[in-house]
């Protein structure tokens, strides 16, 4: 009988970003800048979403990055709830929330999402990003693989877990395996984090859920998708718009920019496909509890 893998105290069920070679028709998916699992308590009782760094990764950084998370406002952010106790093997825990990550999801799909799909996460991501800047703090993490698509909306991850402390102590690219396609160019440059970095990533990560890759051609968008991508990937921080015009642009009717019900993320939003996807992990993931529980 194999023996169940552990992280800290929990037992790993699954790993989040799962393979999906078997969609020959899919995008390339780009890597995840952490380890991601779903695992169960010791006692069986509740199931979490666990994190833990690459093996080139700083743990320092990634338990520092998790530690600021766990202060984070939102509905579509997923905060650390648990972190690894000082010296020990690095890891954080958030609350379980059935969903694929994005990449996983276009290769479910067997390619781009729709446009509603792609428009609903920029409001709701535009509308995180506000929540976490309101509170004076950059992501830095912005990229397809941060982004989990459940079926009430999407959820914001990877806090920081792309950065990586250079010799003078300030954040740099440099953990491994991450996508530089969403690194703002400022950033790449040897800049510190900042929130119109965190709008051109969000414009790559869009491009990437609309195309299958983050630096799509003009024709490869539809109109409204190609004014706000082209805007949020401007070379100039100053060229690119703010968030509340992001919000307001495409939620103008809408004081939580989200609505329930005919919104964005309402009945329909997500392509059957993923919504097959994610209730089958729901499922697979119950059945594993069972085998797992003491």
């Amino acid at each position: 009988m194999a023996t169940t893998q552990r992280i800290g105290p929990y037992s790993v069920v699954t790993r989040l970003d799962t393979s999906t070679s078997a969609h020959t028709s899919a995008p390339v998916q780009p890597p995840a800048p952490e380890r991601r699992f779903i695992a169960r308590s010791p006692d069986g009782d509740r199931t979490v979403l666990l994190s833990a760094p690459l093996p080139k990764a700083d743990p320092g950084r990634f338990m520092a990055e998790a530690d600021t998370s766990r202060y984070l406002l939102g509905p579509w952010v997923l905060p650390a709830v648990e972190l690894a106790a000082p010296g020990g093997e690095a890891w954080h825990a958030r609350p379980y929330v059935p969903a694929l990550p994005l990449p996983t999801a276009l290769a479910v799909n067997g390619g781009p999402l729709p446009e509603r799909t792609v428009l609903a996460l920029a409001v709701a991501l535009a509308e995180a990003l506000a929540v976490l800047h309101g509170q004076e703090l950059a992501h830095a993490g912005v990229c397809p693989a941060a982004v989990l698509l459940a079926a009430d909306g999407p959820r914001l991850g990877c806090f920081g877990a792309v950065r990586a402390a250079g010799p003078d102590g300030v954040p740099r690219w440099g953990a491994p395996g991450l996508d530089a396609a969403s690194l703002p160019p400022e950033q790449a440059a040897g800049g510190q984090p900042r929130p119109l970095g965190d709008v051109y990533a969000l414009g790559a990560t869009l491009a990437y859920a609309a195309t299958g890759h983050t630096a799509p051609e003009r024709g490869e968008l539809s109109a409204v998708l190609r004014s706000l991508v082209a805007r949020c990937l401007a070379r100039d921080p100053a060229h690119r718009p703010q968030l509340s015009d992001i919000i307001g642009e495409l939620a103008p009717d809408s004081r939580t920019a989200v609505p329930a019900g005919d919104g964005w993320l309402g009945v329909g939003w997500l392509p059957a496909r993923i919504v097959a996807a994610v209730a089958h992990q729901s499922a697979s993931v119950l059945a594993a509890e069972v085998q797992l529980s003491p």
